[in-house]
């Protein structure tokens, strides 16, 4: 082909080409508007059957001569490996098709599309289908889809259903959500004839609401009042030094959450599954003290985070109960928060304690105290340690007053340091359970303004879990923050798909065919 036919012969082979490759997809996926697909095949054809009509004569002599057998090899080869990249092609999209042959990967550094190692540990522990309703429009649930799939494809119990309510009615009235605001969406999640609706649409609210099912009736942990302790809820709790937000971190739990004053009720309620005295700076009533003691006694689950230089009491309970109580502030130059030395950075964990298990992050503490267990408390153990830099300084007056400290080694113990514990106390047991303490040597690790940095949320909501008992609790969480991703709808998933592998490919194609029929003109 010469001149303007060859120009034809070349748009009618890219046309025709990839309408072919279209085909080939709409066999496996159904197209929404198959006008694209038919309008190339249709106009590759034409532009082709021209191109041929415009040079039948010279299509002629070159068949008979040599020159055309020897294109009629190398055209016959080309066509055989182009037949065999179609079929390649075609295998492909055959066995991605979804529900066929899933297999998934998730090879990014945090594993931000993946479920998180508590969420897998509940799924495991399903004895009975979940049945999973999402009553959303397409456009909404694009944006969560692709995190329920997961939970289906990590357990055969999770059961999907995806159903628009304007299109459902009867769904919506048959589960009495004609009142519920549906303009979001809804996901409602059933098991064991029970069901709990969710409209926080991540990981956290579809998880904790498995878990409310599969649990029953969740625990309470109380937390004290009365010595000036950190305010878990109402006034000041939303502030820097406030526990709002490790008391939500507990509810995301499902545990219930509520306050006790000790100098009031005399003992520790019976409903207060554990109890948590955080930051006290004032000194015990001896009821308090006789209450803590029978709780323990009793069975108790007890967790006291203490600051250095607290005017409280407590740590004589501590002493007597087998845990070494340090008079010191830790100190780390070399690994600490932007250079401060009294926020110590501690990454060096208890690998056999279900508290710190599978702990690879540091945890960031602000003017802590050392805590070890005692010499002769073979049921407690230390949780988490500072670097080898740091030590306890106990020269609190110098420090306190000159603002200077450096390690002594006649006085200071020279790290690493052990900021917690946690074990059975050395208590004369009553109950039939057994008695569970943890301690920190600092409470603002669990405050609104530190927690859910580095892996402090994990340490205080999993040693609430040990000391209830509930192991299948306990696990690394992920990060509030994941990866930035961008949800599209399936109309703009379509476009989106048909511009990178039909619009902006054939352009290019196009272009090529231009360029060498212009060149292939010129040197003619």
């Amino acid at each position: 082909m010469t001149g303007l036919a060859s120009l034809l012969g070349g748009l009618g082979a890219v046309f025709l080409g990839f309408g072919l490759v279209q085909l080939l997809i709409w066999m496996f996926q159904p197209l929404t508007d198959p006008a694209w697909l038919w309008g190339h095949l249709v106009f590759g054809m034409v532009l082709l059957l021209a191109a041929i009509g415009m040079s039948l004569d010279d299509l002629r002599e070159r068949m008979q001569s040599g020159e055309g057998r020897r294109a009629g090899r190398y055209g016959t080869s080309a066509l055989l490996s182009a037949a065999l990249g179609l079929a390649i092609l075609a295998g492909i999209a055959f066995l991605s098709e979804q529900d066929r042959y899933s297999i998934r990967f998730d090879w990014t550094e945090d594993h931000v599309h993946s479920l998180s190692e508590q969420t897998q540990q509940v799924l495991s522990a399903l004895e009975e289908d979940v049945d999973v309703l999402v009553l959303s429009d397409a456009f909404e649930e694009a944006g969560f889809r692709p995190l329920l799939e997961r939970y289906a494809y990590a357990s055969e119990r999770v059961k999907l259903e995806f159903a628009d309510p304007n299109t459902r009615p009867d769904l919506v009235a048959a589960y009495g959500l004609q009142d519920t605001d549906l303009r979001r969406g809804l996901i409602r999640v059933a098991y064991g004839g029970a069901s709990v609706e969710v409209t926080d649409f991540d990981e956290s609210g579809v998880t904790n609401a498995i878990v409310k099912l599969t649990r029953g009736g969740g625990k309470r942990v109380c937390f004290s009042e009365g010595h000036n302790e950190r305010v878990a809820f109402g006034e000041g709790a939303g502030e820097a030094r406030g526990f709002a937000r490790a008391a939500t971190a507990l509810r995301n739990e499902t545990y219930g959450i509520e306050s006790v004053l000790l100098a009031q009720t005399g003992s520790v309620p019976d409903q207060c599954d554990a109890l948590v005295i955080a930051g006290a700076t004032r000194p015990l009533l001896d009821i308090e003290h006789a209450a803590l003691a029978r709780y323990l006694e009793g069975g108790g689950a007890l967790l006291v985070l203490l600051d250095p230089r607290s005017n409280t009491d407590i740590g004589v309970d501590l002493e007597s109960w087998g845990v070494d109580v340090g008079e010191d502030v830790v100190l780390d130059r070399s690994l600490a928060l932007f250079g401060r030395v009294t926020s110590p950075f501690a990454a060096d964990y208890a690998s056999d304690h279900p508290i710190t298990q599978g702990f690879a992050e540091p945890s960031l503490f602000h003017m802590a105290r050392s805590l070890s267990p005692g010499e002769h408390a073979e049921d407690l153990v230390s949780l988490v340690w500072t670097g080898d830099a740091s030590w306890a300084e106990t020269d609190l007056e110098t420090w306190t007053e000159q603002g200077t400290a450096a390690y002594d080694e006649d006085s200071d113990a020279l790290g690493p340091i052990s900021l917690a514990v946690a074990g059975t106390p050395d208590v004369t047991a009553s109950g039939e359970r057994e008695p569970r303490l943890v301690v920190f040597g600092d409470s603002d690790f669990a405050t609104n303004e530190l927690i859910d940095g580095f892996l402090n949320r994990d340490l205080f909501v999993n040693s609430v879990a040990w000391l209830l008992g509930e192991v299948e609790h306990i696990s690394v969480r992920p990060n509030t923050a994941r990866a930035s991703r961008f949800q599209l709808s399936g109309e703009q998933f379509a476009w989106m798909r048909t511009l990178s592998l039909f619009v902006l490919p054939e352009a290019i194609a196009i272009l090529g065919v231009f360029t060498w029929w212009m060149r292939r003109s010129a040197g003619g």
